[in-house]
């Protein structure tokens, strides 16, 4: 249970592909991981998200605490059952949710108290608590409670923030004792590699079934993203599946795979498809425009999800434009499609040992036929 194993590698990067096995079934990587933040991929049904490839998805435990609960998620026969996904589901700690609301919060070295957002009462979470709740919750996997600081924040304070993260560690694997659930560490320090360099030793001590790398794509520069991305494996073992949190864009997924990352998630597919926006290779189109009012195409041609083997450019623009709910399920429904394709179009290429950094399957090259 919870074995990873690594089944190519590409002589030109850090590439792999691998099998990382859950109670729940197997996660081909490297993989993207849609977001379903309140155990549901917004305005996605299971049977449709089941039809885009997707084959592990992300739930919050800091929301499902709030609403319904994770005992009454318990009584429903744990996570799966509730949201009819019989497929592996990873759940957040809820921590960068809990310190995104740093308005609401006071951090000890404890936990967090904070005002809940809902209804005003005061809620405490510490490292603890949190695993309690992801046991009750049943997920395949169940990430660390960590401490993930503003991208502004001064070294002094990051190392603080650091120091907590690596303590509450400690509690998480004192308190899960869930052997059909994976705990996974997060590494975090921000832009400073000295930091990141001792999370990432520290993290990977545990000898966990995985590890994270968190706070990434959280405000900072695109340069310091790459940074974070180039440095952080250096300090990784080879052995475990690597989790790059937050990041959804082709180019950075591409870098990552290149530097040996192997899971990804991001909610700009949904978020962005609730906005009439749908991806097309590198672009971004945004059908509330004009221009599709008469382009009868698809989306995107090549793509085989419901989406674009039955609906027109200008049947979702005019879904949009009359905020009918069925354009942002369909839109939705393709991004999320789109970068299962493309992670799927990278495993193929790192199987070929022709994959690149600069990896853009829709171009016209040798390796595009049998990838994308």
């Amino acid at each position: 249970m919870f074995e990873f194993e690594i089944t190519s590698n590409c002589n030109n990067t850090e590439a792999r592909t691998g099998i990382f096995f859950t109670p729940n079934g197997k996660v081909n990587t490297p993989k993207f991981m849609p977001v379903g933040t309140l155990a549901t991929i917004k305005g996605i049904s299971s049977k449709q998200l089941n039809s885009t490839g997707s084959e592990m998805v992300l739930s919050n435990t800091f929301h499902l605490h709030l609403q319904p609960g994770e005992k009454l998620i318990r009584e429903a026969g744990g996570i799966h059952k509730f949201m009819n996904w019989s497929k592996p589901i990873l759940t957040d700690s809820g921590g960068y949710q809990v310190f995104s609301l740093a308005k609401l919060n006071n951090i000890s070295n404890e936990g967090v108290e904070f005002k809940n957002p809902r209804d005003g009462s005061h809620v405490f979470l510490s490292p603890e608590k949190v695993m309690n709740i992801q046991m009750d919750l049943g997920s395949d996997i169940a990430m660390a409670f960590d401490y993930c600081p503003p991208h502004t924040a001064t070294e002094n304070d990051m190392e603080d923030s650091l120091q907590k993260t690596h303590a509450w560690l400690q509690k998480c694997v004192e308190t899960h004792q869930k052997s059909d659930q994976a705990l996974f560490g997060i590494v975090q320090g921000g832009k400073y590699p000295r930091l990141r360099e001792n999370s990432a030793k520290f993290i990977s001590s545990f000898d966990l079934p995985g590890i994270a790398v968190g706070g990434v794509s959280v405000g900072e520069s695109i340069d310091q993203i790459h940074n974070v991305i180039n440095y952080v494996p250096n300090f990784l073992p080879r052995n475990k599946p690597r989790y790059l949190m937050g990041i959804g864009s082709l180019s950075e997924i591409s870098l990552a795979v290149a530097k040996g990352f192997d899971l990804f998630d991001c909610v700009l597919p949904t978020r962005l498809g609730r906005h009439g926006t749908a991806f097309l290779n590198d672009e971004r189109l945004n059908l509330r425009n004009a221009r599709f009012k008469n382009d009868f195409s698809p989306i995107d041609k090549t793509c085989k999800c419901e989406t674009c083997t039955s609906y027109s450019r200008a049947y979702l623009h005019h879904l949009i434009r009359n905020d009918e709910i069925l354009g942002l399920t369909l839109i939705s429904l393709h991004n999320i499609a789109h970068l299962i394709r493309f992670t799927n179009a990278i495993s193929n290429a790192i199987k070929d040992n022709c994959f690149t950094i600069d990896f853009a399957p829709w171009k016209t090259s040798s390796i595009a036929h049998h990838t994308w």
